[in-house]
Parts: C-alpha cells; structure tokens; sequence
C-alpha cells in the first residue's frame, strides 16, 4: 500500500526539520558503539564490583567477556497497581537469560508516581518533572557502562516517555519495553462517571463514592481506561518497541509471563555483534515517531502526549510541533472508542481486535510505515499478530482482520469519525491543543464571557456556592511548567460536566493539563505562552468574550489588541511549598514551553 500524501508529506517534512539534531544524536550514538562493550573497557576492579553479589553460577558466567549481559531498569513500587505485577518480573527475566547462555542484572529503579493518588493534590505539582526525573534515573542507572541490552519495566503517564528519553541516551543498546498489562474490569464505566457526577453535586456521600471507586480499581495492572497510561502501551506498539501483541494481555497469567522471559532472549538475539543488531536508534525515527502519532489519532490517545511524544522524539534528535499532530489528525479517521471516548475499557479493546487490528487498519491505509525497524524485525506488518501459547511456547498469529466488536472497533473506511480528534488552535491567546473525539458536535465552538480563576480549586469553590449556572469559558491559568509544574486539572470535568448536562454552554482555556481522561467538556489545554511566561492569559478579565472554535482551529478574545495589551499583567501567585515542591523549584524554572514538550532536559527546548 503506497503511503497516505499527508502521512508522506509529514514524515518527509519532520526529517528534513530534524536533519541536524538527528544527525549529532546518531553520530554520539554511533561513537559510544564503536567504544565497545561497556565491561571489555573496565578494569578487573571495576568489572568484579559490578558482579560482586551474584551466585557463584553467575559469577563465572560474567566472567566470560563474550556472555551478553542485560540490564533491567524498574519503576517498581507496590502502590501503584500498574507497576506492583513488576516484582515478579526480574526473576522472570534472570532465569530466562540464563537459558539463552547470558546474564541479566537489576541496574536500577525509578520513581513512579501515580497521577490518580495525587489528582487535585500538591502532589500533582510534581508529576509533568517526575518525566525527566525518570529519564535522568534511567541514565544513572546505565551508566555503569556494563550492559549488551536494556529492558525497561513501566507503564504508567510520565515512566514510559521518561524511560524512553534516558534509554535514549543509551541509543547504543537494545532497548525493549516489558509492560505489566490491564487489571480485570470492574464496574461500567457509565456507572462510574455517574456516582462522580453525582458526588460533584452532592447527591452521593463520600463513603459511596469511595465504593464506587474501588469497584473501579480493584487489583493489580494498569487502570483500564484509556488514558496516558494505556496510550503509552498502544504507541511502543506502533513504535516497535515492545515484542508484537505485548500491551494489554493482564498481568499474572501464563501468557503475560511468557512475553516477559521472551523479552531478554530477544534482547540477546538483537545485540551488538550478532547479524540482527537493532540498536534503539534504528527503531526510534522520524518514522516510527510518525507511526506513534498515527495510533494516538485513530484510537482517541491520551492529550498529555502532545508534550510527552514531542519530549521523547527531541531525545532522539527528532523534531516534531503541534503542525504535525493538526496534519496527520485531519487525515487519520477514528477507529477506536475507548473509555472516556467509548463505554467499554482497554480489555473489550483488546478482545475486539485489539492492536493488531489497529495496526492492519492504518497500514493498510498508508496511514502508517512499515519500512521500519522493530525490536521484533523489520517492518510494522509484525504488529499485526497476536501471541499466544501452543501447548506452553509463545508463538505469533495473525490477528483479527475485521472487528469483532463494531461498538468499540471499525475499519478506517467506516470510522467513527473522519478525522482524530486532537486539533491545534491559534489566536490571540496563544496556541493550544483540544481533543474533540468525545466533545459532542455542537460543543465544538463556544463563545462566551470569560470567568477567570488563578487556581482549579478557586473554580471548584465558585461552584459550590452556586455561582457557575450561567454560560461561560473558564479560563484558568498559572498553571503551566513554569507557574506551577503544570499539573492535571481533572478534577475540573465532574463540575464543567454536570455544568454542560444542565444545558449550559461551557468550555475551559488553561495553560494547565486536562490529562489523558479529556472527555467531553471542550477544553483548550496547554495553552502557550503559558501567563507565568508572559502570556496573554495573564491579561484576561472576567466579562471578556472568549471564542474557543475547534472547527476552525481557534482561540481568540473579543477584545482590541491595543486594550488588552495596555492591561497590566495578572501576577503569578506564589509557588507551593511542602509536599516536595520546593526541590523541583530549578525544573519550573528550567521547563521548555509546552509546544516543545515542557521538558527541562534540551537547553535549545526552552
């Protein structure tokens, strides 16, 4: 199938803008390679001290210069549900190394926080800089220099983009992301969103909201919405990084176990010197960055990686913009329907056809390319297969060529919608990104009087007194990398929903987050300048008549540029302390705007 003109177009376009950031990225690459393996360079000391704690066994083993060594690099803890089945997983891959003649060692652990523990709290303050926190974590973790390959063990929002950017670093290596897979479903979703809705307007207690959720998340693996967590899942499929059908099997089941130990031996298979060698570098282009985007668009991902795709990509020496995601989203048709977007999870997802549908679907189109590399081979087609177990040994099939679910899948030329749903606007305002694929065709334009707050919770208060049942856009800001550390401000939908359920025309404006769960309240995010860097949010006044126009590609204000220019700027209020806040002081102050990834790592980012 020859490739879609835009997909083409874009691709082309990126490689052209990232000609020399990708070629200084691949010479260093390229240069630490030729260094040779990290152990054959240290001295007898430094290479006993790197082995020192193994088992006899392994010890002779990693004395031999030739025997691959793996590393594992873990955002474990047993909070978060995504990551606790990770416990298991190094033993998994140490046994399944030594039958393949090599080794594998834990390099090192990263942070993982959770953005649903911390929503609303001071905690969420951190979560955007946990990313780079992650990648620099990473780093340090393979710096010892030690290893023939790395697997990356996490999941959740800011790991994964974090985990790619400092595995990165190492583009040298093989590099293979091991997911953890979806907890089982719980309650619908329908009746979830229902108790928040009610608790919002206090027709439920505490106590039955509080069940409601824990029917919802009730046991290990990732939450099965389809937010940031489950978006990062789906593009290491389109990216090649996982081995083919890996995402969403659950966690502690014989298959699951079976992609994990699978997982080194590919690593080893793939490593410097054998006639497969696939560094990350081969896999992680212009390319495959592309093929990320396209699964974003078709499946209605995660808002939160128009900054974190744009960070990872950058790490890479890939230059992408919200141009980019604008294009390819008015081309590539929506073909999944997933909760917030649908009413049925990740599971029915996967049960309906899954990736491997996806994949077929947007190959087949020309939206996607599949002259890539991938840590399973070369080309996309392999990601059109499914694993499964034959009498115990993980084999590959074809995956299912039509949707078994049309409620939840449809083929591109019988989409749910003709176009992606994240779009770019532009105006006086700056520039923003929204996600349409659940706002309802009428909600896609609002224009109304601005009702401004400088927090979430001053909106949340104002609520509760009765005071929002009116048409309005609010506009909240100091909410960016630099005010704040730009935190999620889901918390804001059970209200503006109830608000827009009334009949109420609603929209929200910020230069916060809205998170990977934007449903159906029509929310210009991101918003850049952000108004702690100068911003022209910084200059709205309650009353202003504020036009948010998806269609259109617009955010503008009603007001002349010479009067809202002459207004003297709102000033930011002062930055949180506690809850760790005041350690991440240089990173707000470091952080790139958000339409080059809020990243505090590229000093040309800023």
């Amino acid at each position: 199938m020859s490739m879609h003109p835009v997909t083409s177009d874009v691709t082309q376009r990126i490689e052209a803008r990232s000609r020399d950031t990708r070629a200084d990225y691949l010479e260093r690459m390229e240069a630490a390679r030729h260094s040779g393996p990290g152990r054959a360079k240290l001295s007898c000391a430094n290479w006993a001290h790197a082995f020192a704690a193994e088992p006899e066994g392994e010890k002779q083993r990693m004395r031999d210069p030739t025997a691959p060594n793996v590393a594992i690099v873990s955002a474990y803890n047993d909070m978060l549900s995504a990551h606790q089945p990770l416990e298991r997983f190094p033993a998994i891959i140490k046994h399944a190394a030594r039958e393949v003649g090599a080794t594998a060692q834990y390099a090192g652990g990263t942070p993982a926080m959770c953005d649903g523990v911390t929503q609303g709290r001071p905690g969420m303050e951190l979560s955007l800089f946990s990313r780079d926190v992650i990648a620099m974590s990473t780093a340090v973790a393979l710096t010892h220099d030690a290893f023939d390959a790395a697997l990356m063990l996490g999941i959740c929002d800011k790991i994964v983009p974090g985990l790619t950017m400092g595995a990165l670093a190492f583009g040298h290596l093989p590099v293979i992301f091991v997911p953890g897979g979806p907890m089982s479903s719980g309650i619908s979703n329908a009746e979830k969103a229902k108790v928040r809705a009610l608790h919002a307007q206090g027709k439920v207690t505490r106590e039955e909201l509080l069940d409601s959720e824990m029917k919802s998340y009730h046991g290990p693996g990732t939450c099965t919405f389809y937010g940031t967590a489950n978006s990062n899942q789906m593009m290491m499929e389109m990216m090649g990084l996982h081995l083919p059908g890996s995402a969403f099997v659950s966690p502690n089941t014989p298959l699951r176990d079976a992609l994990v130990a699978a997982a080194p031996k590919r690593a080893v298979e793939i490593r410097d010197g054998s006639s497969a060698y696939t560094p990350m570098p081969a896999v992680v282009d212009a390319r495959s960055i592309v093929n990320a985007l396209a699964g974003l668009l078709a499946t209605g991902g995660s808002t939160n990686h128009t900054l974190h795709l744009i960070a990872m990509a950058r790490a890479a020496g890939v230059l992408i913009t919200w141009e980019d995601f604008d294009d390819l989203s008015k081309v590539t048709p929506l073909i999944a329907r997933v909760y917030p977007n649908g009413s049925e999870d990740v599971n029915a997802f996967h049960a309906a056809g899954g990736m491997a549908f996806v994949v077929r679907q947007l190959l087949d189109a020309g939206l996607a390319n599949d002259d890539v590399a991938t840590v399973a081979g070369h080309g996309l087609r392999r990601y059109q297969q499914e694993p499964f177990l034959d009498g115990g040994r993980l084999v590959w099939r074809d995956g299912a060529a039509a949707s078994l679910n049309r409620d939840i899948l449809r083929p591109v030329d019988d989409p749910f919608l003709p176009e992606g749903g994240i779009r770019l606007l532009k105006g006086a305002l700056g520039r923003a990104v929204i996600k349409t694929s659940a706002v309802k065709a009428e909600h896609l334009a609002v224009e109304g009087p601005a009702l401004v707050f400088d927090s979430q919770e001053a909106l949340q208060e104002s609520y509760r007194r009765g005071e929002l049942n009116r048409d309005f856009v609010a506009v909240v800001r100091f909410q960016g990398p630099k005010a704040n550390g730009m935190p999620e401000l889901h918390n804001l939908t059970p209200p503006l929903g109830v608000l827009l359920d009334k009949g109420f025309k609603v929209a929200l404006v910020t230069d916060g987050r809205m998170s990977g769960a934007s449903g159906k309240v029509p929310a210009a995010i991101h918003v850049t300048p952000e108004a702690a860097a100068g911003g022209a949010l910084a200059l709205v006044q309650d009353g202003d008549i504020v036009r948010l126009d998806a269609e259109a590609g617009v955010l503008e204000i009603k007001v002349e540029p010479g009067v809202l220019h002459a207004r003297t700027p709102a000033k930011a209020p002062p930055a949180g302390f506690g809850y760790g806040r005041e350690l991440f002081g240089w990173m707000r102050r470091a952080a790139g705007p958000a339409d080059a990834g809020a990243c505090t790592l590229y000093e040309d980012a800023a």
